[in-house]
Order: C-alpha cells, then sequence, then structure tokens
C-alpha cells in the first residue's frame, strides 16, 4: 500500500472518529437533559459564548507558559482527569441503573464511575495511539452533548466563528497554535487525536511531529540536492533517496513539482507516520449539531436508525464536508486551521437544513425574542 492509499485510508478513519463523535453527541443529549445536565433555562445567553472564547485564551496563554517553562507533567494530569470527569457523563448516560448502591440517601451508580476510572487510569499508563482515540471519542462526545444542551443557537453561532477566526489567526498568524499542538502531543493526551498509517506504528514509542516545522523544509545539508535536481527525479527516484538529500527543498520548489514527486518526497520525510487532528476539531462544530437537535422545533427524521431534527442533520453532513476540505489540505503536509473549514461547514449546513425545515432567516440564527 502506498503513501496516497494510507493517507486516504487514515483519512477516512479520522472521518469516523468525527461521525462517531457526532451521532454520540445526537443520542445523548435526551439523557443529558432528563439527567439534569442542562444548566442554562433557554441557553439564549451570547455572552457565555465570549466567556468561554476567553476563558479558551486565558487556558491557551497558560499552557504556553507550561510548554515553555516546564511543569507539564501536573497539566498533563488535569487533561486526564477532565477527560475522565466527562466520560463518567457519558458512561452514566449510558448505564445509568446499572449496579447501582445507596448513598446518602440516594443511588449511585458503580459502573459508570468504574468505566470513566478505568479510561483515565489508561490514558495515564498506557497512552497508545488507540486509548488516546478512545477516549477522545469519549470525551468528544460528552463536552458537544453538554455544550449543545446549555448553548442556544444564537450563543452557539457566536462561539463557532469566534473560534474559527481565533484558530486562523493562531496558525496562520501568531502561529502559537501550532506551539501548542506540539505540547500537547507530546503530552500524550487525548487533545489530539491520531490515526497512524501503519499497523506497527506506535504513538507511545514514536517521536511526534513538529507542526511548527515545514514538512517541505529542511536544515541545509552538504548532501543536499538543488530543487532542480529534485523536480529531474522520478518519484520511484525520489523515493530511494536519503531524507537528508531533500533538505535543500522549500515550500515553493516543493508545490512545482508534480503530484507523484510531491507524493514521493512526503513519504521520504520524518513524521509521516500518521496524521493528526485536534480534538477541539472534532467537538467544536458538533456543539452547533447537538444545539440544533436540542432547541430547534423542526421536523424530526429517521435516518439509519438516528432521529434528529433535518437543522441537526445538515450540520453534521456540512461539518464532513468541511472535514474533507480540511483533509485534503492537510494531506499536502502542512499544518492547517480546521475551524474555518468545519466550523463553515457546520454553519452552512445547518442553515440551510433550517430554511429547508421552514424556518425564516430570524428563527434559524436563534434571534426571534430580539426581531
Amino acid at each position: 500500500m502506498d503513501t496516497r492509499q494510507r493517507t486516504l485510508l487514515a483519512s477516512v478513519g479520522i472521518g469516523v472518529i468525527f461521525l462517531l463523535v457526532q451521532v454520540g453527541a445526537l443520542a445523548l443529549v435526551e439523557p443529558f437533559q432528563q439527567q439534569g445536565h442542562q444548566v442554562t433555562e433557554d441557553g439564549g445567553d451570547a455572552s457565555l459564548s465570549l466567556l468561554y472564547i476567553g476563558a479558551i485564551l486565558v487556558v491557551t496563554a497558560i499552557m504556553l507558559a507550561v510548554f515553555k517553562y516546564g511543569g507539564a507533567s501536573p497539566i498533563r494530569l488535569v487533561i486526564i482527569f477532565a477527560g475522565a470527569y466527562i466520560a463518567w457523563f457519558v458512561f452514566e448516560a449510558l448505564a445509568p441503573s446499572v449496579l447501582t448502591v445507596e448513598v446518602a440517601g440516594g443511588s449511585f451508580a458503580v459502573v459508570p464511575l468504574l468505566a470513566a476510572l478505568a479510561l483515565g487510569a489508561a490514558l495515564y499508563a498506557y497512552p497508545e495511539w488507540y486509548v488516546i482515540d478512545a477516549a477522545g471519542i469519549v470525551m468528544g462526545i460528552g463536552a458537544a452533548g453538554l455544550f449543545g444542551i446549555n448553548l442556544g443557537i444564537f450563543p452557539v453561532l457566536v462561539l463557532l466563528v469566534g473560534l474559527a477566526i481565533y484558530d486562523a489567526i493562531s496558525v496562520y498568524r501568531t502561529k502559537h497554535m501550532l506551539t501548542l499542538a506540539s505540547g500537547m502531543m507530546n503530552m500524550r493526551v487525548p487533545v489530539v487525536l491520531v490515526v497512524p498509517l501503519s499497523l506497527s506504528y506506535s504513538f507511545i514509542d514514536a517521536e511526534p511531529p513538529d507542526p511548527t516545522e515545514d514538512p517541505a523544509e529542511g536544515d541545509e545539508e552538504t548532501d543536499a540536492l538543488s530543487p532542480e535536481e529534485v523536480a529531474a527525479l522520478s518519484p520511484e527516484e525520489i523515493t530511494a533517496l536519503d531524507e537528508s538529500a531533500l533538505s535543500g527543498l522549500d515550500s515553493e520548489a516543493f508545490e512545482q513539482l508534480n503530484e507523484e514527486q510531491q507524493t514521493a518526497v512526503k513519504d521520504q520525510l520524518s513524521g509521516r507516520d500518521a496524521m493528526f487532528i485536534g480534538l477541539g476539531d472534532a467537538i467544536i462544530p458538533t456543539i452547533l449539531v447537538a444545539s440544533a437537535a436540542f432547541f430547534v422545533d423542526a421536523p424530526t427524521i429517521e435516518l439509519l436508525g438516528l432521529s434528529a431534527n433535518l437543522p441537526a442533520l445538515t450540520a453534521m453532513v456540512g461539518t464532513m464536508a468541511g472535514l474533507a476540505g480540511l483533509l485534503w489540505l492537510v494531506s499536502k503536509g502542512r499544518a492547517h486551521a480546521g475551524l474555518p473549514l468545519l466550523n463553515g461547514g457546520a454553519i452552512g449546513g445547518y442553515l440551510i437544513g433550517a430554511l429547508a425545515s421552514g424556518l425564516t432567516l430570524v428563527e434559524a440564527i436563534g434571534l426571534t425574542g430580539v426581531f
């Protein structure tokens, strides 16, 4: 199996992860509400979205300081604890009455707590890629579902637009999001999802790639070929080269190669054993899916055993369309901001479904009481 086929297969794997998060969040919207996890009455306060964005900025600053000055171990423990805590809500919704005990006059489900503790222990002791991904899926389902039932449509739209703008700035301008992603991968926590390109890949043993480095660029070496020399080679000849021979190939020269040559170059560069994508890229657009399912009054549709209204389903379709575009860009070998495409796709899909359901634009964006 060549690099292109492996990359395509890994991209399908990422798509499956996104789909599991979205379907899971949809399935748990009602159980979360029934268990009393809705702490806002109507979810219509957009100031909550601004508060969340502000909190993300503060946490990002703290994380960057930690990576610069040390102290990542306590942060790793905090993230693992948060993951187990969110997983507890998910498992409690899935098995609320399995092996309950009476505590302080009320019933207490033991199995969900034990499952959450086991997940946290696995993350701490053996953070292999499949453990990371399994925990990330559970965390994504829980986080998206909980946000979805507490934020109405307009606050969610504010949140998605704000975070998409922030993601673009932090990746393409300040680039601090790339530094954050690099630190997260080194901590091996389910903030970054991992999909290997080969069955032999081990996230524990591998050296995670540095997103701050351009894979088409390298340090100058005495044995490095010139861009013109690389361009004159066939893909088979490029594949036979040592990695150092390609270290003089910069981004501009890389773009001048044909598709087969680019694939061969990427196959020779380090850090191409897996594809990585942020868990937030799966969670943020799924919040709109869950919010649409919970707050929007539209006819319910049964599709492949999934019951949801049309705006929620089309938001899912839009997210997956955005993901396809994002993965196409990432396959070129460079880091890209995910939320502009993902959130844009989710919002566009949601609006199409909402308008097709008979809602006015004002109703669709959640401003009925304003205009």
